[in-house]
């Protein structure tokens, strides 16, 4: 059996779960999912904690969707209680961010703006140097913050670019300190 899929998730207060057949509806104060679980896996509510098991123990099918699902599932009440949040990180003379309306539009030395319009439950903010990409689905943040970051990725030899927040860039020697080095 899974590690993580035999953790009960705790429901906090102001999340509701229904659960009709295989669809789990998940509301909350952020928003509201629905989840169609596996047929392998079994879903039921208990105690104020969602409880995830599988139907048939020894199947390699349930088991490698058990910890998927519930980890799905997790991430479902974590977002529409709490949210998630990406933050970026702009390096570079002249880069800069700004908001237009609900769009970011990003000045990393290019002849033009760069304009990424926000999907449907993302919201961006900008302060200083920083973006941060905020909503209720784990998985639209990310993919919104690798769309930031792939306008300009950080570069080896300045660090200039766009880097998630704590990102570690592995720097280069440039050409004169490998001249000085060897023949």
């Amino acid at each position: 059996m899974s590690k993580i899929g035999r953790l009960p998730i705790n429901i906090v207060s102001g999340v509701t779960v229904n659960i009709d057949d295989n669809k789990i509806t998940i509301n909350g104060t952020k928003g509201n999912f629905s989840y169609t679980v596996p047929n392998p896996i079994k879903v039921e509510v208990k105690d104020n904690q969602i409880i995830v098991s599988q139907k048939i123990t020894n199947d390699d099918a349930s088991k490698a969707l058990f910890g998927l699902t519930r980890a799905n599932l997790a991430n479902l009440v974590t977002g529409v209680s709490e949210g998630f949040e990406k933050k970026l990180e702009l390096t570079g003379v002249g880069y800069r961010a700004t908001l237009q309306g609900t769009s970011l539009a990003l000045s990393v030395g290019f002849s033009h703006q760069v304009i990424i319009p926000a999907k449907e439950g993302i919201t961006y903010m900008v302060k200083d140097n920083t973006i941060s990409v905020l909503g209720a689905d784990k998985i639209l943040v990310g993919e919104m913050a690798a769309k930031i970051r792939s306008v300009r990725p950080p570069e080896p030899y300045k660090g200039k670019g766009i880097k998630y927040m704590g990102e570690k860039v592995r720097r280069k020697a440039g050409k004169a300190a490998k001249a000085v080095g060897g023949k």
